[in-house]
Formats: structure tokens, sequence, C-alpha cells
């Protein structure tokens, strides 16, 4: 049972390596997400500034073009780290399975020796019983 110990105990620190680059590829989905709501927030304000001042309507269309090479270079990187989030989940799937199927091992083997020791206690008991039985 000692090795079923050390699978599980390597199956838990590969899920936790897992879970630490799920969590990491998470916080850099929402660190492009923010930075798209950023892109589109300033736009926004760059608009409302163009409306005040009429001669800045010149420079808004550059404006929004180099917003919108921004804004495509994020959702290509957006994509990727959505990819990368999705293997990543896929693998900690796997992982959690693997322990599990671990953790049933120990279980089953733990129940089998208990099952023998039970045996053998009844074998002993059977065997006591019968040596007090001949005494008589």
């Amino acid at each position: 049972m000692k090795w079923a110990k050390s699978l599980i105990r390597i199956s838990n620190h590969e899920v936790e390596t897992v879970q630490k680059r799920v969590a990491e590829i998470v916080e850099r989905r929402y660190a492009i997400e923010l930075q798209l709501e950023s892109l589109e927030a300033e736009l926004m304000s760059e608009r409302a500034g163009a409306a005040d001042f009429g001669e800045a309507g010149i420079y808004l269309a550059g404006f929004e073009e180099g917003v919108k090479v921004r804004r495509i270079a994020l959702l290509e990187r957006l994509n990727v780290v959505e990819a990368e989030e999705v293997g990543a989940r896929d693998a900690l799937a796997e992982a959690f399975e693997t322990l599990k199927k671990y953790e049933q091992v120990l279980e089953t083997a733990r129940i089998a020796a208990a099952k023998e020791e039970s045996r053998r206690e009844t074998a002993e008991l059977y065997e006591l019983g019968l040596q007090r039985a001949a005494r008589k």
C-alpha cells in the first residue's frame, strides 16, 4: 500500500501544478480582456473629445485605425490564450481522473487487506473454539 500512497502523493502534486497553470492562464486571459475594455473606453473618450473640437476629428481617423490594429492583436492573443486554457483544463481533468483512480486502487487494497485480516481473525477464533471443544 506504500506504493499507492506514493502514487497518490505524486498525482496530487501534478494536480496542484496543473491548477497553478490554469490559474496563470486565466489571469492572462483576464488581463487581455481588461486591455480590450480599456481600449474601448479610450476610443469612446477620444470620440467624445473629437465631438467637442472639430479639428480633432482629423486625428480621430488615425486614432481609430490604431485602435483597430491594437484590437486585432489583442483578439489574436486572446484566442491563443483561450485555446491554451482549454488544453490546460483538459489536462487538469485528466490529472484529477488519474488521482481518483489511484485513490480507488488504494481504497480497494485497504478493503482487501481488512477482509484478509478479518478472515484470519475468524480462522484463529475458529481454531481456538475447536481447541476448547477438544479439551472438554
